[in-house]
């Protein structure tokens, strides 16, 4: 890709409040994302949704200047961009309206974001023992089932940092969406284990370097988890909160959305049981539970081994018909009682 076109694919998403959508509009009305900043204001303001403002801030094109930065930045640190139309940007997040223009991703694995299976593992920042075990074992039993989910979650404290690091544990790759710019890590404490999902999966984010720290940026990377799996699970979360958030917008995405119950005198259960409770999400405890929810078939499943028989647990009457049917074949049981001299109740 030439510098002359990324320039274009960073800039349109700096634009001040263009947002995906709209910039998808503006590409899409003006034939291109360097068309867009090539049309007349005038033009512009014409294309519904585009108003006054947001012509006058994409022909002033104040934003190619940080657009130019940022080149040089993901190229100094090895960063990958990912423009919406490109063929290996993830398929599950083009099927979503507010999916972002363009992607940066950090990571030194052979990741395939089109994977046939990717899953979301949300919760709470106040993640109780009982959270983190049951997402261990939730992301440990289907990785033990043969299963190699791609684990997607936030890097934050408590129930995304748990998936991430059972996701690392059990051989699972791992996706990391950050609330900000790949030239940071919050929190700083998991700066290790970011080091460890760029070799076990990547670090994604829609946001450039240098983006000023705002919780409505982390609500804003909620879409991101959620457009990018199968299903989101929510493994623990309070009445409020951002994984409610995912909840909802992977409800919106018509993606699959699991909760597992908690006590109900835990406030960090209480929004999974609402979920529940409200229809908005199935009730998972196990993997077992999601691979039937989701309609996977075990490894082990898709080659059964044949057992052997114990003949010491058969009677004599059921052993004479084992015989038979190993001589004859399928047969009536008329038949079977006819040959074996056995009545018909004894052959049942």
């Amino acid at each position: 890709m030439k510098d002359t076109d990324l320039i274009y694919k960073i800039g349109i998403e700096l634009i001040p409040k263009v947002g995906s959508i709209n910039a998808k509009k503006l590409i899409a009305y003006c034939g291109g994302v360097e068309a867009v900043f090539k049309e007349s204001k005038r033009n512009l303001v014409k294309i519904p949704g585009i108003g006054e403002a947001i012509a006058s801030e994409v022909v002033n094109q104040n934003v190619l200047e940080k657009a130019e930065a940022e080149i040089q930045f993901i190229q100094k640190y090895g960063i990958k961009t990912l423009y919406y139309t490109d063929s290996d940007y993830p398929d599950r997040l083009k099927q979503c309206e507010d999916g972002p223009v363009i992607l940066y991703v950090k990571s030194n694995f052979p990741l395939n974001f089109n994977s046939d299976k990717v899953i979301s593992v949300v919760g709470t920042r106040k993640a109780t023992i009982y959270g983190k075990t049951i997402c261990d074992e939730i992301v440990g039993g289907l990785a033990q089932k043969g299963y190699t989910p791609i684990i997607v979650s936030g890097l934050a404290y408590g129930v995304d940092i748990a998936a991430h690091k059972s996701a690392i544990k059990h051989g699972l790759p791992t996706i990391a969406v950050l609330g900000h710019g790949l030239d940071n890590i919050y929190p700083s404490a998991h700066r290790s284990t970011a080091k460890d999902i760029v070799n076990a999966g990547a670090l994604i984010t829609d946001f450039t370097s240098k983006t000023v720290f705002d919780r409505n940026n982390f609500l804003r990377r909620n879409r991101i988890i959620a457009g990018l799996a199968d299903a989101t699970i929510v493994v623990e979360s309070a009445h409020e909160g951002g994984a409610l958030v995912t909840a909802d917008i992977a409800n919106s995405y018509n993606r699959e959305v699991f909760a597992v119950p908690g006590n109900v005198n835990s406030q960090y259960s209480k929004g999974c049981n609402l979920l529940i409770k409200q229809n908005k999400a199935a009730l998972v405890e196990s993997a077992e539970d999601v691979e039937f929810l989701l309609g996977w078939k075990s490894c082990s499943e898709t080659n059964p081994k044949q057992t052997s028989l114990n003949l010491n647990v058969l009677t004599n009457d059921e052993i004479l018909v084992l015989s038979y049917l190993k001589e004859k074949g399928e047969d009536s049981i008329d038949l079977i009682s006819l040959n074996t001299g056995l009545t018909v109740q004894n052959t049942l």
